[in-house]
């Protein structure tokens, strides 16, 4: 647009301004139809005369209005040339914001055209952008900013906004998935009580998010984003600390630690088996602590608010996805008729340890474990009806002889050679196990090195395989896939072959079968009573997983329908005392990780864009709950009105308190909208104004608080 100079009339002290609409831009766009924009301006305007005539545009009248109507006029050939259309709203809001400026009320930085451009997300045939300059502070903040504070009345766009910003976050892959919450009042905290999935219970009080996200993304996609938990719904009382004892045991590379010993930087195993960053370290101070067990004898302690990931078996049945559920609301509702309710996940993968290097071939050392005889200082012997057996010792570690000494018994001798003539001999098995401290055990006394526990999982496996095909065998049983059975008198190597198995994929159960009692045992023909209990162990292992090289069991292991699908539903939850407790922050996309006995359990939440919905209904505990929640590469938006609070009477708002805690606070940004902001129907704008002047005239004289609540007297 071209423009000639202001020209001042001392004598009346008017000032004029021409201007002209460059031809490419259609009257009717500048005009609007019917003239309706150029009316809104000369209802702005009523001390100047504005004329049109051709494409010529003149103002006439007090000199700051009509430095403005130029301002104004320049601004929307700005917006006109991006190719958006003005619109009678947008005309107000460019006023507005000129006048702002104008006055001071505004730093005048951004202009009403930057405002009016600025793209947020295009989806749908749509572009969603700021409408106010207020807005588009708001938008720049969550940009800028980890936590955002988005404070006004209703119809400002808070929730919306806000939305958008979390759709482009997660398109534009800044973050793997959006978590929405609301306090859900009318519930309260019994909400998981009631009837239905989660996603029915909480639908109603999630429903503003949920008509935003129609308008940002494919209908037929959020039913899909929600099922893969890229898109998760969860009220308030599901976003608790996920928090555990700073003694309970924590997996790494390098074995057990306890959690309150790990540092950022840590490594830890997530639940595909594979090492995982610890990113964050957070204390949570004393908490009530409960013991969950499941029903293979596997348990870990965590707090009361600690969240799990189930399922049931109509879930299951229903091909639903799992949910997210409290330990103190699974208490009391473990069974469903005769079965437990709620299925725990497994790991995805065998855990993967870094590669030791270990004396002893692997799966030799399971074979010796199981019936080998290391307990004196004689020759190692190995007894076994299987010839099989004695072959693969023999193969596998050289400068050994594997001889009969009748029956079953064989001695493990070393294999001499010429350069032996004048040297001290080695016998290369006693050597190793004298390096491993398993020279001179008992039977009862046995146990698998921790350089072999911690090993590769093709390690674990062949010491797991040596052990059962000594001491193992398959166990069939009709219309059902086969479990595997093991025998040790052994405690320390009952549990140690326990945890070989979890360390795969796969569940044990493990019985104890008195020595007294029990039925002699039969020995060249005499009875030998049993001096030691037994411990047996009910082994699943996942598909794919072989448990035995000994051709006969595994045969048999595989006609019986090999492994299946190894499950763990948890049994108990016991009220264990009060610990201090800390909560670790790992980055696994699924932010799992492995706890004591292999379980999976939560850490804070990661990558995600967290947005919290009328939050002025959260206490102040609740508000400091949900902020400690923050992971890593994450960003929360809490949206509010402190005029609109719906808690029960005594009850603070944590949106209120919240402002008085963290104002001036580095990454924090507090956003307040006004009835100058609001972009829903013109009236919502003018009742919020009563609503204000109403309270703040009438507020301390009837004894009420501006959110409208009565006063205890």
């Amino acid at each position: 647009m071209t423009q000639t100079p202001t020209a001042h009339t001392p004598a009346q002290g008017k000032a004029r301004a021409q201007f002209t609409v460059p031809a490419q831009h259609p009257m009717v766009t500048v005009l609007g139809s019917g003239d309706s924009l150029l009316r809104v301006i000369e209802t702005a305007f009523p001390a100047a005369d504005i004329h049109v005539r051709g494409n010529e545009i003149s103002a006439t009248g007090d000199p700051r209005e009509v430095a403005l109507i130029q301002r104004l006029f320049d601004e929307m050939m700005l917006v006109l040339r991006t190719g958006q259309p003005m619109t009678e709203d947008a005309v107000e809001r460019s006023i507005a914001m000129l006048r702002a400026s104008e006055n001071g009320t505004s730093d005048g930085q951004e202009t009403p055209a930057e405002v009016l451009t600025q793209n947020i997300l295009s989806s749908r045939g749509r572009t969603i952008r700021p409408k106010t300059l207020n807005q588009k502070r708001y938008v720049d903040a969550i940009d800028k900013h980890t936590i955002v504070f988005g404070i006004g009345p209703a119809g400002t766009g808070k929730t919306y906004l806000a939305m958008a910003k979390a759709v482009q976050a997660l398109q534009s892959k800044q973050v793997n998935r959006i978590i929405l919450t609301r306090p859900a009042v009318e519930a309260g905290e019994r909400l998981g009580f009631l009837p239905g999935t989660l996603y029915e219970k909480i639908d109603p009080y999630l429903r503003p998010l949920y008509d935003a996200l129609h308008d940002m993304l494919d209908p037929d996609s959020i039913p899909k984003l929600m099922a893969a938990g890229t898109i998760e719904v969860a009220p308030l009382a599901y976003m608790r600390g996920r928090a555990m004892p700073i003694f309970t045991n924590v997996l790494t590379p390098d074995g057990w630690r306890p959690i309150g010993d790990l540092q950022v930087g840590d490594l830890v195993i997530g639940s595909n088996g594979e090492p995982t960053p610890v990113l964050g370290v957070y204390p949570q101070g004393e908490k009530d602590i409960y013991r969950v067990t499941a029903q293979d004898g596997a348990w870990t302690l965590c707090c009361g608010e600690h969240l799990w990931t189930v399922r049931t078996r109509d879930d299951k049945r229903r091909d639903k996805p799992w949910r997210v559920l409290e330990t103190q609301e699974m208490i009391g509702n473990l069974r469903a008729a005769h079965y437990r309710r709620y299925e725990l996940p497994m790991l995805t993968a065998p855990v993967c340890f870094p590669e030791r290097e270990v004396p002893l071939d692997p799966y030799v050392l399971g074979l010796l474990l199981g019936d080998g005889c290391v307990s004196g200082g004689r020759t190692p012997s190995f007894t076994t009806a299987d010839p099989e057996l004695v072959s693969a010792m023999e193969t596998a570690v050289p400068g050994i002889k594997v001889r009969s000494r009748g029956g079953y018994n064989y001695l493990i001798n070393r294999v001499p050679t010429p350069d032996d003539e004048g040297r001290v001999l080695t016998h290369p098995v006693k050597q190793a196990l004298r390096t491993l401290d398993l020279q001179g055990s008992k039977s009862y006394s046995k146990f698998v090195p921790d350089s072999y526990l911690f090993n590769s999982a093709e390690v674990r496996l062949a010491v797991l395989q040596g052990l059962l095909d000594t001491d193992g065998g398959p166990v069939t049983q009709n219309d059902r896939t086969c479990r595997i059975q093991y025998t040790t008198t052994s405690i320390l190597l009952r549990d140690d072959v326990i945890a070989l198995v979890q360390s795969l994929g796969g569940v044990a159960y493990t019985r104890r079968r008195a020595a007294e009692g029990r039925t002699p045992g039969r020995a060249k023909g005499r009875d030998v009573a049993h001096r030691r209990d037994a411990h047996t162990v009910d082994i699943r292992l996942p598909e794919g997983v072989e448990p035995f090289r000994l051709a006969r069991k595994r045969d048999k292991y595989h006609a019986a329908g090999g492994g299946g699908r190894p499950m763990r539903f948890i049994d108990s939850i016991e009220p264990a005392g009060r610990e201090e407790t800390v909560c670790i922050q790992v980055a696994a996309e699924d932010s799992l990780y492995v706890t004591t006995d292999y379980l999976l359990t939560h850490n804070t939440l990661n990558d995600a864009f967290i947005i919290l919905d009328e939050a002025q209904n959260t206490s102040p505990e609740q508000m400091k709950m949900f902020l400690t929640r923050l992971g890593f590469d994450s960003k929360i938006v809490i949206t509010g009105d402190v005029t609109q609070v719906d808690l029960p009477n005594g009850t603070k708002s944590g949106l209120r308190q919240v402002q008085d805690i963290l104002e001036g606070v580095e990454d924090v940004h507090f956003s307040r909208l006004s009835s100058q902001d609001v972009v829903r129907h013109k009236l919502v704008g003018r009742i919020v104004d009563a609503y204000e002047k109403y309270d703040s005239t009438n507020g301390t004289e009837n004894g009420t608080h501006k959110g409208g609540r009565t006063k205890r007297k």
